[in-house]
């Protein structure tokens, strides 16, 4: 039997045990990957999650992407496993919000349809599958999506063998670990 939650604490406790050093060498080689992939594929509008706890650090991907003046949007984390996406503008103006996260100021500006998508995770496997946190507000997020290039980002401890399946769990199309 497959037990979501020791793994979830495994991968958390691994992230916090993580030398800041590797860390931020391993956040840059990330942020320089997506930066490329943005590049090669010629995406006009992102989602990305903004990063917390010991999350990987996407803030310079994404002043990449506002200094490219690609549109960039952010989930707002609401109840009932339901996102909000608004506009970011500036890193300088962000909110707190549930469970530790931050998001944009509102913004009358919305899409209803992104190009790129880049999602967070505790673990990956070779299938392109993700384990998140628990809450399913990706999963129903990324089935709203199916035009959109889906990315998951994490450390190289991260990626495993398998992830159990599940109906809802929608695959990504690539996993930058």
């Amino acid at each position: 039997m497959f037990d979501k939650q020791a793994l979830r604490l495994k991968m958390e406790t691994l992230r916090e045990q993580l030398n800041p050093g590797q860390k931020a060498r391993l956040d840059a080689l990330i942020c320089r990957e997506l930066q490329q992939l943005v590049e090669e594929r010629k995406f006009t509008s992102v989602h990305t999650f903004l990063p917390m706890g010991t999350e990987v650090d996407l803030y310079p991907f994404i002043s990449y992407l506002l200094a490219m003046e690609i549109p960039v949007f952010c989930p707002k984390t609401l109840p009932k496993r339901q996102l909000e996406h608004l506009r970011l503008h500036s890193l300088e103006r962000l909110e707190a919000g549930l469970f530790g996260t931050r998001h944009p100021e509102a913004s009358p500006d919305k899409l209803d349809a992104y190009d790129l998508i880049i999602v967070p995770g505790l673990a990956f496997d070779q299938h392109n599958h993700r384990l998140g946190y628990g809450g399913g507000y990706y999963d129903i997020f990324l089935g709203e999506q199916p035009g959109a290039y889906k990315v998951g980002v994490g450390y190289p401890f991260q990626l495993i063998q398998d992830l159990p399946l599940e109906a809802h769990d929608i695959p990504l199309d690539k996993v930058i670990c």
